[in-house]
């Protein structure tokens, strides 16, 4: 089996924004405590967070964190977690089913984002609060001094302000799961405000405004229409969210949902260029994909706790899916379909990044430990970054009942900024067959192979484990540069990553 095709140095779709590859921490499960915080642990810093998974997050270049939620954003008071550790309040959060010490609040969050060398995206709470929370977070975060909330914030121990850029003006405000739900004429009002009074403070912040939580939800994507309606000129991106499973155990079919992905951020796409053109506008606004990943796995152990059977535990394990190797070949997907349509995506977020679905995994008290899928995505941010190419690409193909035509490789391609690298992140969907790529490489000079590294040859089930990351990538072989064409056999059921320098 063969695919042939050619990268053009002319064929860019876009410049990639950074914060594509970024990620998510929610006061959820274990994600914060036993996640990134537990003061007793033996590689604790003065702060209580463990270096073991700052080294972590660092390792995997995460760029920006969205916090606090989530789902948990939606009834979370910020106050609750400044001032003195000890007269922090417990609250019930309603969200999860859990208790909420608030031991880590705002000040906590941003000494562990600068020692993991990340930026924060921060949410704020229009379920159960609203404009003037809103407002009030803001000028305690970015307000240099000489007003109540930055003052507040200079007697609890941080003299200078954070200056954070991003801001999500709420959470998944379409979910009925969402306390506090609008409906779009609801949100997009109370958006509109909440985003009036936030500029009125600082101009140059980038809003993030809520789209579907779902593309399975009976207002999508009428909610987009309605909600960019009262916000396009005010906001900078609208979020999506999408999560993958594969309850029914079909392979094909679960690696072809990236087909689905795609038709998702192309009718938003096309909502804000209709949107656009109906106002006049000239801003233009783009997509924050702040949630995505895959989550099924551990769903059934989840209801003790959700159902409310467990009391109000606090820190429980819940979302703790343990990821196996056809994850690693989703995950490289969904990357690949986020590489290739940047020129709208320009923020996303793995959800999330510690303990709850995520690509680092922690023992309290022992290990933190890689899942299968840390590798692709720790390989996109490194060598993802630059412009995006458009390929093209002509493969054998398959079907499933959700799309046609879904080609066996799935490929995207990135000309890195700081070296001019050329990288191909390559996954092979068929069970069987190896696919001997060919790819004629125009206008980029004479290339060689500089790393090749890749996944393959595992049980599909097959996961890691502390102390034994078994499922993790391997130097590749065979792939070479002749007469400017790139020719590599790519195994069957394989995540590749192949990069080319002068």
């Amino acid at each position: 089996m063969r695919a042939v095709g050619t990268a053009h140095s002319g064929y860019v779709i876009g410049t990639i924004d950074p914060r594509l590859y970024g990620s998510f921490v929610e006061h959820l499960g274990r994600a914060v405590y036993s996640g990134i915080y537990e003061p007793d642990h033996p590689t604790a810093d003065k702060n209580g967070m463990r270096q073991d998974v700052i080294d972590l997050v660092r390792e995997a270049n995460v760029p920006i964190v969205r916090y606090p939620g989530g789902n948990f954003v939606s009834a979370y008071d910020w106050e609750d977690g400044i001032g003195p550790r000890e007269e922090r309040p417990v609250r019930l959060d309603l969200a999860w089913h859990s208790s909420e010490s608030n031991h880590v609040g705002i000040h906590e969050f941003a000494d562990w984002a600068e020692a993991a060398n990340t930026d924060m995206m921060l949410a704020v709470n229009l379920g159960s609060r609203g404009l003037d929370s809103a407002r009030a977070f803001l000028e305690y975060v970015n307000h240099p001094g000489g007003s109540q909330w930055s003052d507040l914030r200079r007697k609890n121990g941080r003299e200078e302000p954070w200056n954070v850029k991003m801001w999500c003006l709420g959470n998944e405000m379409d979910g009925p799961w969402q306390i506090g739900q609008k409906t779009a004429e609801e949100y997009g009002r109370i958006a509109f405000e909440t985003a009036k009074a936030m500029r009125a403070f600082d101009k140059s912040i980038e809003l993030v405004v809520c789209g579907s939580s779902s593309p399975k939800m009976p207002t999508y994507p009428a909610w987009e229409a309605t909600v960019l309606d009262y916000t396009y000129d005010s906001i900078d991106y609208i979020s999506l969210h999408m999560y993958f499973d594969n309850h029914a155990g079909n392979t094909a079919d679960y690696l072809a949902q990236n087909a689905r992905l795609d038709d998702y951020i192309a009718t938003i796409a096309g909502v804000i260029t209709y949107t656009k053109a109906k106002k006049r506008s000239k801003k233009d606004v783009y997509i924050s994909f702040d949630e995505w990943n895959v989550w099924y796995h551990s769903r059934e152990a989840d209801r003790k706790v959700l159902e409310g059977n467990d009391g109000w535990p606090h820190a429980p394990a819940l979302l703790e899916d343990i990821y196996n190797f056809e994850d690693v070949l989703q995950v490289g997907c969904i990357l690949n379909t986020f590489i290739r349509r940047s020129d709208v995506v320009k923020v996303g977020c793995l959800a999330q990044l510690v303990n709850v679905i995520a690509p680092i995994m922690t023992v309290p008290g022992g290990p933190a430990w890689r899942q299968t899928t840390f590798f692709p995505y720790a390989y996109a941010s490194k060598y993802g970054r630059g412009k995006a190419l458009n390929l093209s690409l002509d493969c054998p193909s398959y079907s499933t009942d959700f799309a046609k035509d879904v080609a066996y490789l799935d490929v995207s391609a990135v000309e890195t900024e700081d070296d001019g690298a050329l990288t191909f992140f390559i996954v092979n969907r068929h069970q069987t067959e190896v696919i001997e790529l060919e790819l004629s490489l125009e206008g980029f000079g004479s290339r060689k192979v500089i790393l090749d590294k890749v996944m393959e040859g595992h049980d599909l089930r097959a996961v890691n484990g502390p102390g034994a990351e078994t499922i993790e990538p391997r130097d590749g072989s065979g792939a070479s540069v002749t007469q400017g064409r790139l020719v590599a056999a790519i195994a069957p059921l394989s995540y590749r990553m192949i990069r080319l320098g002068a």
